[in-house]
């Protein structure tokens, strides 16, 4: 989840910020030293070494590190046991003002001065509901409005974090804000970021997980969530430009910068990556389904060659078709593209629709199919997630969610749809794509040494990657024992045409039958439709696996004497070469081929 805005928006904030400055009096540098508990430190100021008052009890680790550059507020009040208040660091040359008390007040300017709400009639500060006490109540127009503000001073790389500690009071005015909502309310969560030049806020997931986690659902339940970063000074804050929100998943919102440039350099040079249309997409998509890449070459520049255009698609012979997919398995893929074909054909003048929607409505195309289209032919920014992409985005979030399960495929299709460039959505779902198949791979092989999402990907940092996905395992396949006959004659075979429904319907196979039959029975049946065995050779089993089932096959030569005349079955009786010419066969009978 991201929120942005635009540039105009934050031209103009920037101005009205300057107006709404929050100054310090008599500003004092010095250098910390350390910090003995939450409320004082020991800070070096002008050689002496002084004890002072720590505005802010988070924990601010890497804020105040031994000789670190300091800013203090002296107090004008001379009977305090501190004499200064720590406001400003200089953190590696970035200001960042760490007063945690300063943020509710510039929060309350900046509305009084019309910078947010229009027509404000009530601000109030510190305002209870049922069992919180919420920062402030505003009363705008006609609305009312709660507001919870938070100081975020936690910044590692350009990205600023919330909470530092964990913070169940937080969590608790979170849930409250929920219930606003509920009764009518407005409701904001505005965090403050206590500093400039910043990349995005994100929840503390890593220190305080519930917050993460209630602050994505309060977000869903209409609390709505601003982050802001601020014009620091020495002696001054003020609320400057918006910040990107991401409250889900940062890894996802940090990869398009690095995967595009990676994909752009190192992509595999492919045969459809040439002279990109959908029709090419589609066709090379629907081959690679349960397919090498290595294997797909040399069908897709055949199928072009013979198919070049949906209309020739749409009108092909059937016999055509699957000769042309023979060896690719899973023959409904190319069934059902032709069903597409003629849709297209009939309900779009031959013209590949352009629309998302109207795309994943072809017979044969899902979500995967549908973005991928979209995506690489026409640059809509919709995800395209197979396989690849699941073990990718496991890893680099360090899900341990199943990924055989349709919501989890659901959820990471939701997760990526935001974090797509809308001027680099091919480049991007490829370089998705193709860093699962050639880096990310899977069983346990990762290579993280040459990824270019190692520095983000949670599972590297916790030494899970080769853990992940996790993928139960299916349902065991049926198994099934088939007896399969080849009968010659000098050099004609029989092979017969299967059902035009059910598996490998309308291909040619060589005759077979249920079970496993012994020698003695494989002379017994051919005899039973007619023919005259005159010699009968055991051939070597083979093994076939489908997505649900697995044959388990026996196999027999059997020669006989004029077999065309006789045979009671319905077969044809061709030349191996003609087989290999006119008829698909499947690839489940490969291991016996005839010569």
């Amino acid at each position: 989840m991201v929120y942005t805005v635009c540039k105009e928006e934050q031209r103009k904030n920037r101005k009205r910020g300057q107006a709404e400055k929050m100054k310090y009096e008599h500003i004092t540098e010095g250098r910390f030293i350390d910090r003995p508990n939450r409320f004082i430190a020991h800070v070096e100021i002008n050689g002496q070494v002084e004890t002072v008052h720590v505005k802010n009890t988070g924990r601010c680790r890497e804020l105040l590190v031994p000789g670190t550059q300091v800013f203090l507020e002296k107090s004008s009040n001379p009977a305090r046991k501190t004499a200064y208040d720590l406001v400003c660091v200089n953190k590696g040359g970035r200001l960042i003002n760490m007063d945690s008390q300063v943020t509710n007040k510039v929060v309350q300017e900046w509305i009084e001065a019309g910078r947010w709400f229009k027509d404000v009639k009530i601000v109030r500060p510190e305002v209870t509901y049922k069992n919180s006490r919420f920062d402030l109540y505003v009363e705008y127009e006609e609305k009312k409005a709660f507001i919870e503000v938070k100081g975020v001073t936690l910044e590692e790389e350009g990205v600023v974090k919330f909470p530092d500690a964990p913070s169940e009071r937080a969590v608790k005015h979170l849930k409250e804000l929920e219930e606003a909502v509920q009764d009518g309310y407005e409701a904001y969560v505005f965090f403050v970021v206590q500093m400039k030049g910043v990349r995005y806020f994100t929840p503390n997931r890593r220190t305080h997980k519930e917050f993460a986690d209630i602050l994505a659902e309060a977000a869903e339940t209409g609390v709505q969530v601003i982050a802001k970063d601020c014009f620091v000074t020495e002696d001054s804050i003020a609320i400057a430009d918006e910040v990107p929100v991401v409250l889900t998943n940062p890894q996802l919102y940090e990869a398009p910068e690095l995967l595009v440039e990676w994909y752009r350099e190192r992509k595999r040079d492919l045969p459809w990556r040439h002279h990109v249309n959908a029709y090419r997409v589609w066709v090379s998509e629907i081959m690679l389904q349960q397919t090498r890449v290595e294997a797909v070459k040399p069908f897709f520049e055949r199928f072009m060659t013979e198919l070049p255009t949906v209309k020739d698609l749409a009108e092909a012979p059937e016999d055509k078709l699957l000769k042309l997919w023979e060896g690719l398995g899973y023959y409904n893929r190319v069934r059902n593209m032709q069903k597409a074909a003629q849709k297209i054909e009939e309900e779009y003048a031959g013209k590949f629709p352009e629309n998302y929607e109207e795309i994943k409505a072809l017979p044969g195309i899902g979500n995967y199919t549908a973005g991928a289209i979209s995506s690489f032919a026409y640059g809509i920014p919709k995800p395209a997630v197979d396989g690849n992409v699941l073990r990718v985005v496991s890893r680099l979030l360090a899900s341990d969610e199943d990924i055989m399960k349709a919501s989890v495929r659901t959820k990471i299709e939701n997760a990526i749809e935001p974090v797509i460039p809308e001027d680099a959505a091919s480049d991007f779902n490829q370089g998705l794509i193709e860093l699962g198949a050639i880096v990310c791979v899977p069983n346990g092989e990762a290579k993280c040494e040459i990824c270019p999402l190692t520095g983000i990907c949670e599972a590297k940092r916790l030494g899970i990657q080769n853990e992940l996905p996790v993928k139960k395992k299916a349902k065991a396949r049926r198994i099934e024992e088939r007896t399969v006959l080849i009968f010659k004659d000098g050099d004609h075979v029989a092979i017969r045409k299967r059902p035009d429904k059910g598996l490998l319907a309308g291909m040619y196979e060589f005759p077979n039958l249920d079970g496993k039959l012994t020698m003695d029975e494989v002379t017994a049946y051919s005899k039973s439709i007619g023919l005259a065995p005159i010699r009968v050779k055991k051939l070597r089993n083979a093994k076939h696996i489908f997505s649900h089932i697995e044959w388990h096959m026996t196999a027999y030569e059997v020669i006989v004497d004029e077999l065309e005349k006789n045979c009671k079955e319905e077969m044809i009786f061709a030349h191996p070469e003609e087989i290999q010419k006119e008829y698909s066969m499947p690839s489940a009978f490969s291991a016996w081929k005839v010569k």
